[in-house]
């Protein structure tokens, strides 16, 4: 357990909402969201700048996500007045072998509750590595809802790749939170540990193989990575670093849009990820809220009726899965909404910092290690199978509406802190009338351990004592390392009035809503 004692030196750190009337993306790194908002600049919709942003963020934020990685999209459509989900989650080559991670009692649990595989080959390595599904969901996404082609989209991310990244003194602490795995691969060291050491601040990260496999998909589209010549490459690297993955896997791989899963709270109609996100919880959550919270006797009353909601969903969701949720993770959250009212919230992720570790070197790319979602163990809901997909997750990307066209698109990134985070802002802004910059800004408590609350000393000493009467309490500050309250980034609009406006979470120092005003 975290706790950081609420006696000593707090600081207390907000951002101002950025405003606009023609558009604004809100991301976890500013010049990732800056890529976003040039794009509706030049008329690009929401999803053309939201699936801009990702791949951006994939360049400039590369211990969180990327080409490598997997995840989750909701988007609003202004005209059909529609919502829809597109679930692009890993799954398992079709060769994998529970034997090929026999369990190794000296190991501790990973960081989804399951039992110690020898050498961590379930989360570091190339053994570790699930079929990535962000790019192809991105694309399809795209082509379903974008205006903008696939080529347009990437140029200034392959500009980005191609010229370096800065880092900064966050970039260095990012390297050496992940330098035991990143040392393992020799690709990925000689990239992030020069002489063996994390990147300081002022370096420039160069991968002219990113690049290069960017320009790929600029010309020749998704294809080119699943089933064609990038594909083939992966494959190459992944064989060779004792994988399974063919090339076979990487052909047969598809995007899932499951129905939306939607729900109504305070006169909002909700609409979140399937049903193998945090979307079930989330709603859970609302429905417990609605029930039991008086709204009238104002915020200051909500927060034990807050913790009992997120601990009642935390229970229902343990057993819907039959484990507990992951303790770890890095992840990256985006939101956007452009002039028309269309929005976007997209989630997606490497899972750990750096994802397995691995640096394919022909292609650039950073892979997930997304096989430790699965049990090392046969007979289990989540156990290793041929093909099996990701099955449950703590993502759920959301976009909320009332009848006169007032909503909002968050999520956030952070693990199990996820679904937490992003229910608390959900219902500050439907509960009480919050703006996005209150929400986000607020205090939060977070729910993701039996009987556990963990609580912002700034929410006050009454609040903390109240929840102390039933729950067992954790005082922890909001801090940008450890994460204890997620990372949020949201959208708003305003139907009266057209005002868009963008917020990331205080706890992010590279974080940003960047507007198309902002933008040269």
């Amino acid at each position: 357990m975290i706790q950081i004692s609420h006696d000593i030196e707090h600081w207390s750190i907000t951002k101002k909402a950025r405003h606009s009337q023609s558009g604004v993306v809100a991301a976890q790194d500013a010049r990732a969201a800056g890529v976003g908002a040039r794009v509706l600049k030049q008329g690009g919709n929401a999803m053309d700048a939201a699936v801009a942003t990702a791949f951006a963020l994939g360049v400039v934020e590369p211990w969180m996500s990327g080409l490598g990685g997997s995840g989750y999209l909701v988007t609003w459509n202004a005209r059909s007045q529609q919502a829809e989900v597109f679930d692009f989650q890993g799954v398992l080559p079709q060769g994998i072998r529970s034997e090929d991670y026999p369990l190794d009692s000296e190991i501790p649990e990973s960081t989804m509750g399951f039992p110690g595989v020898k050498n961590n080959l379930n989360t570091v390595g190339y053994p570790s590595v699930s079929v990535p599904g962000a790019v192809k969901g991105l694309c399809e996404a795209l082509e379903a809802h974008g205006t903008c082609k696939l080529d347009s989209i990437l140029a200034p991310v392959i500009d980005l790749a191609r010229s370096g990244v800065k880092t900064s003194w966050f970039t260095t602490l990012q390297i050496a939170l992940a330098a035991r795995e990143i040392s393992a691969d020799s690709a990925a060291s000689d990239w992030l540990l020069p002489g063996g050491i994390p990147l300081q601040p002022d370096a420039v990260i160069n991968n002219e193989a990113l690049a290069t496999s960017l320009a790929a998909l600029a010309e020749s589209g998704p294809d080119v990575m699943y089933g064609g010549q990038l594909g083939e490459s992966m494959v190459e690297d992944l064989r060779a670093g004792g994988s399974r993955i063919e090339l076979t896997d990487l052909a047969n791989y598809r995007v899932i849009r499951p129905a939306c899963l939607s729900g109504d709270h305070r006169g909002y109609r909700v609409h979140t990820a399937g049903p193998t996100s945090g979307g079930p919880r989330l709603l859970d959550t609302l429905s417990y809220i609605e029930s039991h919270l008086e709204v009238e006797l104002g915020s200051q009353h909500c927060w034990e009726v807050y913790a009992r909601a997120l601990y009642s969903a935390w229970q229902s969701h343990s057993k819907r899965i039959g484990r507990a949720t992951e303790k770890g993770g890095c992840t990256s959250h985006l939101s956007v909404v452009d002039v028309q009212g269309n929005m976007v919230a997209l989630t997606y992720t490497l899972l750990s910092r750096f994802g397995s570790g691995v640096l394919l070197p022909q292609s650039g790319i950073l892979m997930n290690n997304a096989v430790s979602y699965f049990d090392p163990r046969p007979g289990f809901p989540t156990s290793m199978t041929p093909g099996a997909r990701i099955n449950a997750s703590n993502m759920c990307p959301t976009i909320a509406l009332d009848e006169k066209g007032n909503g909002f698109a968050v999520g956030a990134s952070g693990a199990n802190y996820i679904m937490p985070c992003t229910a608390i802002i959900t219902a500050l802004m439907t509960d009480f009338g919050f703006t996005l910059e209150q929400a986000i800004n607020h205090a939060r408590i977070d729910v993701s351990e039996a009987g556990v609350v963990r609580a912002d000393p700034l929410l006050g000493s009454q609040v903390i004592e109240s929840l102390k009467k039933e729950f067992a309490v954790e005082v922890s500050q909001r801090l940008v390392f450890p994460k204890l309250y997620a990372c949020a980034s949201g959208v708003s609009r305003q139907a009266q009035t057209g005002q868009l406006s963008g917020l990331n979470d205080p706890s992010q120092p590279i974080g940003a809503a960047v507007t198309v005003e902002d933008v040269g």
